[in-house]
């Protein structure tokens, strides 16, 4: 009875919120998302962008939303691996709580896709993120052109504001900065972390530097959310756009619109369309359970590599930079319009 309950308020839900795909005249079978939640921009475009790109592989996605409650989303696997799905997706909310579900979802023959959020503990059948690292590069780049611009060379002095210290996402994005502003003994950085990710926190972190060294000559975070943040103590302070270099990380709206208003000069992509578009090139030698071959591979445009890891094939994929020459382009997811691009399947 509680399974047969849990089941009617999973349709219920589904339904509620109409995140069913149209269904396909001749569908290769339905593939289930679980999203974590739908409470920021990102994970809603990822449905838009999932359902999308695997209806253009002649997929049907039925997407379940968590709630951000592991026990929720526990529970949504178990009710899902009983309808026998073609795939499952899983961007789960809690990297090692949701590793039992992935086995017992493999052991009854349904292939798991991982999107975006990592699990390394166990296997799956396909894996596609963000090169965290490779953002950090990217931005290492823009930051070194934007600091020679004004100063006449690659020096001067960074505040980067990380998100979570517990986060990889945000240790991965500073290993690849930091690499990238090595050969440049001139540069300063001061980093300290926005605990939990709070706009707050990264709020009165911008606000104590700006006293502490008023001699800042950029501002790196993290994430679009901290750079509202880092804007408005900026503003508190009697600055004006253009004042403090700022760049960000991550793609959010609020990112390209600081751009358009001249707060930030670079805002670097987590590429969720392309992300998304992987999984359905793939999709078919997954639900096959076919190989697939590690190597170089175009994704929307973006040079993508895919390894075989200990946890299975492994899609990783560049950011991009976005500045007030591109900022309109739909290509950025956050422009909030998924590309037309048609997705072919990988032979």
């Amino acid at each position: 009875m509680n399974r047969l309950r849990r089941l009617l308020t999973a349709s219920i839900a589904i339904a509620a919120v109409g995140l069913v795909s149209p269904a396909f005249a001749q569908s290769k079978g339905k593939i289930y998302y679980m999203v974590p939640t739908l409470l920021d921009e990102f994970q809603t475009e990822s449905v838009s962008a999932i359902t999308k790109f695997m209806g253009d592989v002649g997929y049907e996605v039925v997407t379940l939303n968590a709630d951000n409650k592991t026990d929720l989303q526990q529970s949504q696997m178990n009710d899902t691996i009983l309808q026998k799905p073609s795939a499952i997706i899983l961007a789960a909310v809690d990297f090692n709580a949701l590793a039992p579900s992935i086995e017992k979802a493999r052991a009854a023959g349904i292939p798991v896709m991982i999107f975006d959020r990592q699990i390394t503990s166990t296997p799956s059948d396909l894996t596609s993120v963000a090169g965290t690292v490779e953002i950090g590069h990217v931005a290492g780049d823009e930051i070194a052109k934007l600091l020679k611009a004004k100063n006449g060379d690659v020096k001067g002095k960074v505040l980067q504001v990380l998100g979570d210290p517990s986060d990889p996402y945000t240790l991965d994005i500073q290993k690849g900065f930091e690499e990238k502003m090595k050969p440049f003994p001139g540069v300063e950085i001061i980093s300290l972390p926005a605990m939990q990710w709070e706009a707050s926190n990264a709020g009165t972190i911008v606000a104590d530097q700006l006293v502490a060294n008023p001699d800042i000559d950029l501002i790196f975070v993290h994430a679009a959310h901290l750079a509202v943040a880092a804007v408005a103590s900026l503003e508190a302070k009697g600055k004006k756009p253009g004042d403090v270099m700022l760049v960000s990380s991550n793609g959010a709206p609020v990112g390209l619109d600081l751009i358009r208003k001249g707060w930030e000069n670079v805002e670097v992509e987590q590429p969720l369309y392309a992300q998304a578009a992987a999984l359905a090139m793939f999709a078919d030698k997954v639900v096959n359970k076919q190989e697939i071959k590690p190597g170089d591979y175009k994704v929307l445009g973006l040079d993508s590599v895919m390894t075989v890891e200990s946890w299975g094939p492994n899609i990783k994929i560049p950011g991009a930079a976005i500045t007030k020459d591109n900022v309109d382009e739909p290509r950025f997811w956050g422009n909030l319009k998924a590309p037309a691009d048609k997705i072919t399947p990988v032979q």
